[in-house]
């Protein structure tokens, strides 16, 4: 579920934190790279489990209602068609977020009010009307309604972002990817598989997690070679004009090339370019764009790189 894209703008934080404190601490950046991974991986299962606190407070609301003093008729018969979804149901015995949820506890109990908020956008929305009175039972119906919810009205729903970044640091940098992985594990989910339908791995294999690691060791012992490098480009710019994020990202580009001889050079440049554009400032993508391409001009006549 982690990919290389969130993989190379946690080692770009990661050694941007590392030089605001002046600190080379190698083992002890590992760890928080790790650590921020782990909660990148926590942010995938806290979104599938807010599918079932949603329906879980849609219940409370029924029982609520049937509880009144003088319930309505509406009360008494309410549309139960969203505690009868299949998909929640399925996903709420699911072996691997249940056993994850074990390890690593937590739950909305204390966003009572961004549940209830969440759940009025929903029942007020197309999609659920149209869903309340379809006649169909089908699986694919089920699912597809929680697919469409979730993509529409809780991804776009910029309290869940406020929420997120309150819980969690890491957070507000993932909730984008990390989404894109919801959508993507709701569309997978089959009725057959029942509870032991698999959900995402935190890593693909163990070569990401190995590229996480190495990426950020290699970036920290060779900084000074790479720093000298990128200075022999940068001689012309006065060095309080470029931004220690820039030098950072290209320190950290420098080093994949150098390092992944797998890895197509333009995939390694368009990846750290559009760091660029969102961690730093706005001419930085072409001003790393230029110095990157003159670098990997020279470590090819060099015979320091042979890949293209």
């Amino acid at each position: 579920m982690i990919n290389r894209v969130l993989i190379r703008i946690r080692v770009v934080q990661i050694l941007f934190s590392c030089n605001q404190n002046e600190t080379n601490d190698l083992k002890k950046a590992e760890n928080e790279l790790l650590f921020s991974l782990q909660k990148s991986y926590d942010l995938y299962f806290y979104l599938l489990l807010l599918l079932i606190e949603l329906t879980d407070a849609y219940e409370q609301r029924v029982d609520a209602r049937k509880a009144k003093l003088l319930p309505t008729q509406e009360d008494m018969s309410p549309n139960t068609k969203l505690l009868e979804n299949k998909f929640i149901n399925q996903l709420r015995v699911n072996r691997q977020l249940n056993d994850y949820l074990k390890e690593r506890p937590f739950d909305w109990t204390e966003h009572d009010a961004f549940l209830r908020n969440t759940l009025d956008s929903i029942l007020a929305s197309e999609a659920y009307q149209e869903y309340s009175v379809n006649p169909s039972d089908e699986y694919d119906v089920h699912r597809e309604f929680w697919r469409n919810i979730f993509k529409h009205i809780i991804c776009v729903n910029e309290d869940l972002y406020t929420l997120l970044e309150d819980e969690s640091l890491f957070w507000n940098d993932d909730v984008e990817i990390v989404e894109s992985f919801v959508i993507k594990t709701i569309k997978r989910f089959d009725e057959s598989k029942g509870s032991d339908q698999e959900l995402l791995p935190m890593f693909k294999d163990e070569t990401d997690r190995e590229f996480a690691v190495q990426l950020l060791k290699e970036s920290m012992l060779n900084a000074k070679e790479y720093r000298e490098l990128i200075d022999r480009y940068t001689k012309n710019w006065e060095s309080e004009r470029i931004a220690i994020m820039d030098m950072i990202i290209m320190q950290i580009a420098i080093s994949e090339i150098m390092t992944f001889p797998s890895i197509p050079i333009n995939v390694t440049l368009n990846e750290y370019i559009d760091v660029a554009k969102s961690y730093s400032t706005v001419k930085s993508a072409s001003f790393i764009n230029g110095i990157l391409d003159a670098i990997v001009k020279e470590l090819k006549e060099k015979k320091r790189i042979f890949k293209k």
